[in-house]
């Protein structure tokens, strides 16, 4: 990592830094474990079956705890990188407030207590997927496919896809095909929501010499992607109402934001080449956020409301 050992503002590895608490939280990459917290949240209220209310803020506690060790393995590693692109540069460990090897401690404890937790509390399917989710971000993805191939964010993918899945083993200790469909709508959705952002911090990924595939095949070949990858999302994410564990009804409202998210992502294709202010890229990378918790909060309230009727239809 040779970007670290000449970035004067970074702690010395193997020296203790003067962290706090909000420094070391920072390393947990919240922003990216709320959304892990909200869609594994999203896998126990859609799963079959009731697990103890105890038993299901430990395990949404261990998914978020597994994410943010995630976040820290990825930053230890990735610390050269960010300490030249202008979106993570301010991070802990590039600014000197954290050192490499405090960082790397914290993720590894982090790693092994929210998979053990999570096995001897809830069950050890959950917990498995839970510590391949963990190795595939760190090192699938962080480590090999990152610096290595323009597919990195398609197949690393993967890693942010899994919590709804770990959510459903929670409940049933089992892997349906209902929990494969929540890990494909955030897989498809990925590819769309992340090469949004990479059009326009380009030049960022271009400095440190990461594939993205802007800098690698170019805008218009990231842009036919982008809008492939949204009509792909669309159609799945409307896959729970025709497999039958949401209604019609969700299967609606699926279809509008897909088709909103499809509508973005043609602004974007239309967006031409050299566009400097990519204006349509920053609109459709923030209407993918929304997107994904649009879907996955409307299937949570179809679920809720499905339960509300079979139960006052019960008691009638």
């Amino acid at each position: 990592m040779t970007v670290i050992d000449n970035h004067e503002a970074l702690a010395e590895d193997g020296e203790l830094s003067e962290a706090s608490a909000r420094d070391y939280f920072e390393l947990l990459k919240p922003r990216v474990m709320s959304l892990v917290v909200f869609t594994a949240f999203a896998g126990l209220v859609l799963a079959p079956g009731h697990i103890n209310p105890v038993l299901g803020l430990i395990a949404i506690l261990c998914i978020a705890v597994g994410a943010g060790a995630s976040g820290a393995l990825n930053m230890w590693y990735d610390a050269d990188i960010d300490a030249i692109m202008s979106r993570t540069a301010k991070r802990p460990i590039p600014a000197g407030r954290v050192a490499p090897s405090e960082a790397l401690a914290f993720g590894l404890v982090l790693s092994g207590f929210s998979v053990v937790i999570l096995g001897l509390a809830v069950n050890w399917l959950s917990a498995g997927i839970l510590a391949f989710t963990i190795f595939f971000y760190a090192v699938i993805y962080t480590i090999w496919l990152k610096r290595s191939t323009p597919q990195n964010i398609v197949i690393g993918g993967a890693a942010g896809a899994f919590p709804p899945m770990i959510g459903w083993a929670c409940v049933t200790n089992s892997v349906t095909i209902e929990s494969i469909i929540l890990f494909l709508i955030i897989f498809l959705w990925t590819p769309a929501h992340f090469w949004a952002l990479a059009l326009f911090k380009m030049r960022d990924y271009e400095a440190v010499g990461v594939p993205m595939l802007p800098n690698v095949a170019g805008e218009r070949v990231t842009k036919h992607q982008i809008l492939a990858y949204a009509v792909l999302t669309a159609i799945c994410a409307v896959l729970p109402s025709s497999a039958g564990f949401a209604s019609a009804g969700y299967g609606l409202v699926a279809a509008a934001l897909g088709a909103v998210f499809i509508y973005c992502s043609i602004a974007v294709w239309r967006m031409p080449d050299g566009d400097l202010k990519m204006i349509p890229a920053k609109k459709l990378f923030a209407f993918s956020i929304f997107y994904l918790f649009a879907v996955f909060s409307a299937l949570m309230i179809d679920r809720l409301a499905a339960m509300l009727v079979s139960q006052l239809g019960g008691s009638f």
